[in-house]
C-alpha cells in the first residue's frame, strides 16, 4: 500500500511535472525548427525582435533552466528532466530505424567559427556533397562548423551556386552567433530554399543554451544532460567523424571517438578523419600525437585520414561503406 505521505509526494512530483515550460514526454518526436523558435517573429526593430526571440519555446525553456540551475539539486527537477531526456532518446531510436546509421556522418569543429571563413563554406559544400551522396549528417546542432554542416544538407540537391549564394546571404546579415541576425538570416534563407527531400540531425544541448540551435537541421535532439547528447553523437555516426578546426569541445570529442574505437566499443572502429593538415599537425598537433601512440601500440583500430581536400574526404567515407556488410 502506499501511504498518504507517499501520494502527497506522488501529487506533488505530478504538479511539478505538469508546470515546467517543457514537454516532459516527447511522444516519439524529435524537435525542429518550428517548435524550438515557435512564437519568434523577426523584426527589423531591433527591442521587439529581442523580445520576441525571449519569448520563443527554446528561449524560455533555457531561462527556466539556468534559473533552477544547470545541476539541479531539486528532485522533482531532476526528474523532469529525466523524463524529457528519456523522451528525446526515444524519438531519436525511431528516427534511427528508418535512417541506417551506417550512413551516419558526424561533423565536429568550433562553435565560434564565423560565416565568412572560408573553412565555413568548405565544410557546407563538404556536407552537401556528402548528403547528395546519401549519407545523413549529424552534429552538435549548434553555430559555427555545426551551422555549416547543416546549412550544407539542407542545400542538398541544389547547385552549388544557390549553395554558394545562401552562404553569402547569411555572411552579409550576420557573421556570427552572437550577432542579432544569425537566427533571422537563417531562417531568410530556408524559407528562399525550402528542403524536403533530405534530412540532417542536431543535437545541442541547453547545458549550452548561449549558442542558438542551428534551425537548418530537419530533426533536433535537444537534451539537457551534455553528457549524454556528445556520446550519442559519436555513438551513433557509425559512418564516420570529419573533425574540423576546434577547441576543447573539439579535442574531448576527438579522445572519446579514439576510444571507442579502439575497444571496438560498438562493433566496428569507423573512419577518424581530420580536415585541415596545418591546423591538426602544426597548431593543435593532435594528430601526429595520435598516430605515434597508434604505432606504440597505445591504441589500435583508429582509420586515421588527414587531408585538406574534400574530395579525399568523401572517397575515404564511401570506400569505408564498402567494407560494411548490409542486410
Amino acid at each position: 500500500m502506499i501511504s498518504n505521505p507517499e501520494l502527497a509526494k506522488i501529487d506533488g512530483l505530478l504538479e511539478w511535472l505538469r508546470a515546467v515550460p517543457y514537454e516532459v514526454l516527447r511522444h516519439k518526436q524529435l524537435y525542429n525548427a518550428e517548435e524550438l523558435y515557435g512564437g519568434y517573429e523577426p523584426s527589423d526593430d531591433e527591442e521587439k525582435d529581442r523580445a520576441s526571440f525571449a519569448d520563443c519555446y527554446d528561449s524560455r525553456v533555457y531561462q527556466y533552466f539556468m534559473a533552477q540551475g544547470k545541476i539541479t539539486l531539486e528532485v522533482k527537477e531532476s526528474v523532469a528532466r529525466a523524463m524529457h531526456d528519456h523522451g528525446v532518446h526515444v524519438a531519436l531510436v525511431e528516427f534511427l530505424k528508418t535512417h541506417d546509421p551506417r550512413r551516419c556522418v558526424g561533423i565536429m569543429g568550433g562553435h565560434a567559427l564565423l560565416r565568412n571563413d572560408p573553412m565555413f563554406a568548405s565544410v557546407a559544400m563538404l556536407s552537401k556533397r556528402l548528403t547528395e551522396e546519401g549519407f545523413f549528417m549529424v552534429s552538435g546542432g549548434g553555430p559555427g562548423a555545426m551551422e555549416a554542416t547543416h546549412l550544407g544538407a539542407w542545400m542538398a540537391g541544389r547547385t552549388d551556386e544557390e549553395a554558394v549564394e545562401a552562404i553569402r546571404a547569411l555572411a552579409a546579415a550576420a557573421t556570427s552567433f552572437k550577432d542579432r541576425r544569425w537566427l533571422s538570416s537563417a531562417l531568410d534563407v530556408m524559407q528562399r530554399y525550402p528542403q524536403t527531400q533530405y534530412v540532417s540531425l542536431g543535437m545541442p544541448t541547453w547545458l549550452y543554451g548561449h549558442e542558438p540551435s542551428t534551425p537548418f537541421a530537419t530533426h533536433i535532439a535537444k537534451y539537457f544532460v551534455n553528457s549524454v547528447r556528445e556520446d550519442t553523437i559519436l555513438t551513433i555516426a557509425f559512418g564516420g567523424i570529419i573533425y574540423t578546426p576546434g577547441s576543447a569541445g573539439t579535442l574531448q570529442e576527438i579522445f572519446q571517438d579514439a576510444v571507442q574505437n579502439h575497444y571496438l566499443s560498438l562493433g566496428i572502429a569507423s573512419p577518424m578523419v581530420f580536415m585541415g593538415k596545418r591546423f591538426w599537425t602544426e597548431d593543435v598537433p593532435v594528430y601526429p600525437m595520435m598516430h605515434q601512440m597508434e604505432e606504440a601500440g597505445k591504441y589500435k583500430n583508429l582509420l586515421m585520414t588527414l587531408t585538406d581536400d574534400p574530395a579525399e574526404i568523401v572517397e575515404v567515407l564511401k570506400n569505408f561503406q564498402n567494407t560494411l556488410t548490409y542486410r
